[in-house]
């Protein structure tokens, strides 16, 4: 299985659509945005990644800047609570790293 950006992003959209609930509405269009313009970015992180170009110490780090900039975004959302806007942020990433790990694995 080759990793698939468009299919994460998909899926790290789902997972904040979750995470927010009955605030979906109100957030779908600034999640959209926001991951799309970010695509490329965490695309290239997990390529990296997967290539063994960068090691897990830094990729953390540099999931651990997108949660926070997700996180940001999310809190300029005013009809979601900080705790929300966390676990938005975190559970996107999560994604965004479990399917990095799988692909690593995949490729051993």
């Amino acid at each position: 299985m080759k990793f698939d950006i468009n299919e994460v992003i998909a899926e790290m959209v789902a997972a904040v659509k979750d995470t927010v609930g009955e605030n979906w509405n109100e957030v779908l269009s600034v999640t959209n945005h926001f991951f799309q313009m970010r695509k490329e970015r965490l695309g290239l992180l997990a390529e990296l990644r997967i290539a063994g170009d960068i090691t897990q110490k830094r990729f953390e780090s540099r999931l651990k800047d997108e949660k926070l900039i997700a996180e940001a975004e999310f809190h300029a959302i005013a009809v979601i609570s900080k705790a929300i806007a966390q676990k938005a942020a975190n559970a996107a990433i999560e994604v965004l790293e479990n399917a990095v790990k799988t692909a690593i694995n995949l490729a051993k």
